[in-house]
C-alpha cells in the first residue's frame, strides 16, 4: 500500500507530453536550473550520420557552461554535443572527441549557430549569426550511428540520462534544423530550407518537466 500511494503522488511529476507540432512562430522555454527539464526529439529518419549540419537558434543570460544540442548513442554519449563553455567557446563533440571554437559572445538578444561536419575528412565548420568561425578536424572516419537520444535543455552522460543541473539550459531554444549533409556556405546561418532529420516547421518531440512553449520573442 505504502508503495502504491508513493507510486501515485509522483505520476504527476513524471509526466511527459509528446506532439508533432509546426513550431514556425514558437519557442522552447527552460525557466529553471534542473536535472528533469528537457525535451526529447525525434528524427523523421533514424540513419547512420557520414556528415551534417546543425542550425539553432537561443538565447540565455547564463554565465557557465550549459548545453545546446546533445545527441547520445549507446556507444557514445557524446556522439553529436554542441556545448557552450563558460569561456565563451563552444566545443563540438564527435564520437566523445571534442574541438572548440572561439567565438564572439552577444550582450544582448538570441545566437543563431550552425555548426557541419564531414566524416570522410573530419573537418568540422561552426558559424556565430552568419559568420563562419573557422575550420577545424575531429574524428575523422567516425560514423554518428542512428539510434539516438537527442535532447534539448540537457547534457548525456549516459544514453538518455546522467543530467548535470550545472550543465543544464535556462533559457529560450527555437530553429533548431538537422540535415544529413552539408548545407551550401552561401546559405550557412540563413534562412533556406527545413531539415530533413529535424524540422522545426514540422517536429515530433516529447517534453518532460518544467518546458513551456511561447510564442518567439525573436525572429
Amino acid at each position: 500500500m505504502e508503495r502504491l500511494l508513493l507510486t501515485t503522488l509522483l505520476l504527476p511529476l513524471l509526466s511527459v507530453d509528446s506532439a508533432t507540432s509546426n513550431l514556425r512562430t514558437q519557442a522552447l522555454i527552460f525557466p529553471r536550473e534542473s536535472t528533469t527539464d528537457y525535451v526529447v526529439l525525434t528524427p523523421q529518419q533514424q540513419k547512420p550520420l557520414y556528415n551534417f549540419t546543425l542550425c539553432m537558434k537561443a538565447s540565455t543570460d547564463l554565465k557557465r557552461d550549459y548545453s545546446l544540442l546533445s545527441y547520445a548513442t549507446r556507444s557514445h554519449s557524446n556522439a553529436l554535443l554542441l556545448f557552450m563553455m563558460k569561456s565563451g567557446d563552444y566545443s563540438l563533440t564527435i564520437g566523445n572527441s571534442e574541438i572548440f571554437f572561439s567565438a564572439p559572445r552577444s550582450s544582448k538578444g538570441p545566437t543563431h549557430v550552425c555548426v557541419s561536419w564531414e566524416s570522410a575528412t573530419g573537418i568540422a565548420t561552426l558559424w556565430v549569426d552568419g559568420r563562419p568561425q573557422g575550420r577545424k578536424g575531429v574524428h575523422r572516419g567516425y560514423v554518428v550511428g542512428a539510434d539516438a537520444k537527442i535532447i534539448l535543455g540537457q547534457e548525456q552522460d549516459s544514453f538518455g540520462g546522467g543530467f548535470d543541473a550545472n550543465q543544464s539550459l535556462v533559457g529560450e531554444v527555437w530553429d533548431v534544423h538537422l540535415w544529413d549533409r552539408i548545407i551550401p556556405v552561401e546559405h550557412m546561418g540563413l534562412s533556406w530550407q527545413n531539415g530533413n532529420l529535424l524540422d522545426w516547421h514540422s517536429l515530433t518531440f516529447q517534453s518532460s518537466g518544467y518546458v513551456v512553449i511561447k510564442p518567439k520573442l525573436w525572429r
